[in-house]
């Protein structure tokens, strides 16, 4: 099995970068649902302190709506997770996970040549940043 994510590394903002990633995400067809500064969170309920991290909850509504015909469970599943975090002075990794792993978890589920060409979409996309 391929990696599970997409994993990319670039210099720059926390807020620069989420802004490049949601950019560079929608000739894939992504679009970004949700965000959750987990970072934050956690400070917020446990009073602990990570790097600044983010997630945003992404997707591709073609292929959300494809696998969910074959099956229901993939609800469970979406939106895909990209994880925008610091890990050094002006310096971010991006890690988006791969649209295969997550179906890899739904047996019933094919990853059809659509599902595969978004992925290589996703990743050309992140290549870019």
């Amino acid at each position: 099995m391929k990696d599970l994510a997409i994993r990319k590394k670039m210099k720059g903002s926390l807020s620069q970068a989420i802004e490049k990633v949601t950019e560079a995400i929608k000739p894939a067809g992504f679009g970004v649902l949700t965000r959750i500064d987990l970072d934050q969170k956690l400070k917020e309920k446990l009073n602990e302190d990570i790097p600044k991290t983010v997630i945003l909850g992404a997707c591709n509504p073609r292929v959300a709506f494809e696998a969910h015909k074959q099956s229901t469970d993939v609800a469970l599943l979406i939106p895909c997770n990209i994880v925008v975090r610091e890990i050094g002075p002006d310096e971010i990794a991006v890690e988006a996970i791969r649209p295969t792993a997550m179906l890899s978890f739904l047996p019933n589920v094919k990853a059809e040549s659509e599902i595969l060409q978004v992925e290589k979409n996703l990743e050309v996309a992140l290549s870019k940043l």
